[in-house]
């Protein structure tokens, strides 16, 4: 049996400890901080003693090593490793504020000092900057989950869910969110469907969601609504062949509204549905799941 390794990487305060103990629950064997250079030789041992799950961690401590790394998954991937790398993002105010929160330092900042402070703060963002550019060539290679306005119970669920999708084809991954609360960093596509009837303004219907009877049928009977799922549809069936050919392991596809509870949440639903049919399809309701 072929090893499996999941490789997690991100921003630090992004949540890779909590993915990491996600991925342990789940029966990887885990491995936090591995330094580059050890990769290779840690899976050669690992596969000697016939493991089946390795998940790995690695941050920008690793410093100049970092670089090593692509160069290093390619050649465990033509060994015959089963490998998803995952990369975890944050928005720059989201990181401030976690590290303002608990106090810690960021690891490529020597100014040490209250995190709340406008002179610690504006180091702070300068270390966050510098770290997206170092892990830039890790993000580009990864599934990328945004854990901005995420709790870690809902990361920890998301993170399994992805890893449990099948590895053998191209996963699809449908997203609804609210524009009020910011685009999903993790997002490939986005579709904006603020223009459409909203359900918010009928009040038999504000306090349900896209998932509840009522507010489905009630969708269902506007021509807008099914005209909108059939341009997406229409446009993901087109290019969904050419994204698997170039082999994608993930494609995550968020529709949002205005409050993401009616609109983004019945297309959601139904797209999932209806791709999951040939593909691999995956749900997730970034303001549902977070309530």
């Amino acid at each position: 049996m072929n090893l499996e390794l999941v490789l997690i990487t991100g921003m630090s305060g992004s949540g890779k400890s909590v993915a990491l103990h996600a991925l342990e629950d789940a029966g990887y064997y885990c491995v936090d901080n591995l330094p580059p250079e050890l990769l290779s030789p840690f899976i050669a041992l690992q596969q000697q003693q016939q493991a089946t799950k390795v998940a790995i961690a690695m941050d920008v401590r690793s410093g100049v090593s970092l670089p090593l790394v692509p160069q290093q998954l390619e050649a465990l991937r033509q060994q015959g490793v089963s490998l998803r790398s995952l990369f975890l993002d944050a928005t720059t105010d989201a990181l401030v504020r976690r590290y303002s929160e608990t106090r810690r330092r960021h690891p490529l900042s020597r100014q040490e000092g209250r995190t709340d402070m406008p002179e610690q703060q504006r180091v702070l963002m300068q270390a966050i900057e510098l770290e997206r550019e170092l892990l830039a060539d890790l993000r580009d290679g990864a599934d990328v989950v945004d854990t901005s306005i995420i709790r870690p119970p809902q990361l920890q669920s998301y993170v399994k869910a992805l890893i449990s999708a099948p590895d053998s084809a191209l996963t699809l991954v449908f997203e609804s969110f609210a524009f009020k609360r910011g685009v999903p960093l993790d997002a490939d596509y986005v579709f904006d469907v603020r223009m459409l009837p909203n359900p918010h303004y009928v009040p038999a219907l504000r306090a349900l969601t896209g998932r509840d009877t009522p507010v489905i049928e009630w969708l269902r009977e506007h021509e807008d609504v099914a005209r909108m799922y059939g341009d997406i549809e229409q446009f993901l069936q087109r290019w969904l062949d050419a994204l698997a050919r170039d082999h994608r392991s993930y494609v995550t596809v968020a529709i949002g509204c205005t409050g993401g509870q009616h609109r983004s949440v019945f297309l959601v639903e139904q797209l999932a549905r209806g791709f999951g049919e040939r593909w691999a399809a995956l749900k997730r309701h970034r303001e549902l799941d977070g309530a």
